[in-house]
């Protein structure tokens, strides 16, 4: 893998730097304050359908600022039969009286506490207002409504979902509806599961990055120690196959990076998320075939050593001629089946080994290329979650992440974990530069540890770990708080690893070597020491 697509892979996984996501259940707006009698959260609303007594589609809608409190059991939720509102907007008295009913309404022509009211007076049990367009809308009420008395729900259905009811209505069918708004358990182990394959893909790559190092080391030094005198001005090219990134191409990453997400965000559409598949295909097969190939080759070596020119490509070994055709395979079957539910674990696989095998050729020389590196994508991952929303009017990132306007459920450059326990179902995702970032500046302090022989305890790998296990801990605490709104991991990831590691070299006296020179010194075994 050469520079140019080393590059090009870094910026791959820069698109979505920072991010990770629960799932939207409770909505807080402070544009629209709350006010006694219209006090409520902005819910998520389960809304399951039975077409004469034959259970049916869910839906889901969004709660009002008013009303009742949906339950959240669905054991406690009273199956009731929907009827079409005469006139359709709700605005006047129903042509007829509700025997406890839920009406469904259309949206528009009235205040939709007017519509609440007016479905009250007739009898009805609850309201389910059809958006006119598909996105939910938030219900609220207006500022000079004070003391509401609503005793009814009211929730708001997207327009397709509305308009499949209102058409078996319209069909002379039987539509019974039932409500409810399930919690999300206190623990989600999509995100236990996420926090330990973040942790596992840092550890597996900072130990090979470090292995590869050290074996680089032991033939540098052997090739110093037998070498000619001639040969010792020759200048050290470092190891083969690996970019040391500096403070410059460090910015740069993160500048190219943002122009991407915003080509992205600016030309979101499926075409141009199937063009992010095929890139994204592109970079696993990569790396998936760096990985496997380094793994069989401890098995398999004069495969592994046994060359052979081929076309375009250059000398290529026979191992990576046998392994590239099951890589190839296993991307194409994830691109043409990534919409069924099992997906995901072939977009974890591909992306876990992208992120691998960048984390072993790209290296951060020293703790100043790492500082910078971390800090810009630090500033980068929070103005592109939180403050774009005054530029743009939404976050640019969470917008990009989930993939809004396409029919793809987000851009691929994740990995995902299905919420298998929660009642609300989806995905927990976190970016990929989330683990990248912090991991580059992780590999190296293994690689620093082990040139300098250090124990685990006296070096800064171990509280390297420790502290991005627990900046990503506190992400996902933050996440929850928040209840599920998407959060820049590098927030808090950021400020624990690389607090720690400055705060362990400035007190063991090495943050001066670690910031310029990123390796202890190394006597050269041709300089006699002075008599």
């Amino acid at each position: 893998m050469d520079l140019g697509r080393v590059m090009w892979a870094l910026v791959l996984v820069l698109l979505t730097p920072g991010f990770v996501h629960g799932g939207d259940i409770v909505h807080e707006d402070d544009e629209a304050p709350k006010v006694p009698g219209c006090s409520n959260d902005f819910v998520l609303v389960k809304v399951q359908t039975w077409i004469n007594n034959t259970e049916d589609n869910e839906f889901v809608g969004v709660g009002a600022r008013f009303g009742p409190t949906i339950v959240s059991k669905e054991k406690r939720a009273n199956r009731t039969r929907l009827t079409l509102s005469d006139p359709p907007d709700c605005c006047t008295a129903p042509t007829k009286k509700l025997a406890g009913d839920v009406l469904l309404v259309h949206r528009g022509n009235c205040k939709f506490t007017t519509k609440a009211k007016v479905a009250e007076a007739a009898g009805a049990s609850a309201i389910l207002i059809i958006n006119n367009r598909k996105e939910l809308y938030k219900m609220v009420c207006d500022r000079n409504e004070t003391d509401l008395n609503i005793k009814i729900p009211a929730v708001m259905l997207p327009q397709d979902a509305g308009a499949s009811l209102e058409s078996s209505l319209k069909h002379g069918f039987s539509v019974s509806v039932q409500l409810y708004s399930p919690d999300r358990p206190l623990v989600d182990t999509a995100e236990v599961f996420l926090w330990l394959m973040a942790i596992g893909t840092i550890l597996c790559a900072s130990y090979w990055s470090a292995w590869s190092a050290r074996e680089a080391l032991i033939e540098h030094e052997k090739l110093l120690k037998d070498a000619p005198d001639e040969l010792l001005n020759m200048e050290n090219t470092g190891s083969s196959g690996v970019v040391d990134i500096n403070t410059t191409s460090a910015i740069l990453f993160v500048v190219i990076a943002s122009c991407f997400l915003i080509l992205l965000y600016k030309l979101m559409s499926f075409w141009f998320v199937e063009l992010l598949v095929v890139l994204f295909c592109i970079g696993g097969v990569e790396g998936l075939q760096t990985c496997l190939v380094a793994l069989l080759s401890r098995w398999f070596k004069r495969a592994g050593e046994s060359y052979i020119k081929v076309p375009f490509f250059g000398a290529v070994s026979y191992l990576t001629l046998a392994v590239s055709p099951f890589c190839i395979v296993f991307a194409v079957v994830w691109a043409v089946y990534r919409r069924v539910s099992f997906a995901w674990i072939g977009q974890d696989i591909l992306g876990i080994a992208l992120i691998i095998t960048v984390l072993q050729i790209v290296r951060v020389p020293n703790l100043k290329v790492g500082t910078v590196l971390l800090s810009c994508a630090f500033l980068y991952d929070i103005f592109w979650v939180f403050i774009s929303k005054s530029w743009f009017h939404e976050s640019v990132m969470i917008v990009v992440a989930r993939g809004d306007r396409t029919a793809e459920d987000g851009v691929p450059m994740l990995l995902k974990i299905p919420r298998l326990f929660d009642p609300w179902g989806g995905y927990s995702i976190i970016g990929f530069g989330d683990i990248l970032l912090p991991g580059l500046l992780i590999a190296f302090s293994l690689r620093y540890d082990w040139a300098a022989k250090k124990s685990l305890r006296a070096g800064y790998f171990l509280w390297s770990m420790v502290a991005y296990g627990s900046g990503l801990l506190i992400t996902y605490v933050a996440l929850n708080l928040m209840d599920g709104h998407g959060q820049p991991a590098l927030l808090y990831i950021v400020p624990f690893t690389l607090g720690t590691f400055l705060a362990l070299g400035r007190k063991r006296g090495e943050l001066t070597n670690l910031w310029t020179q990123g390796e202890p010194p190394r006597v050269c075994p041709h300089v006699q020491p002075a008599k």
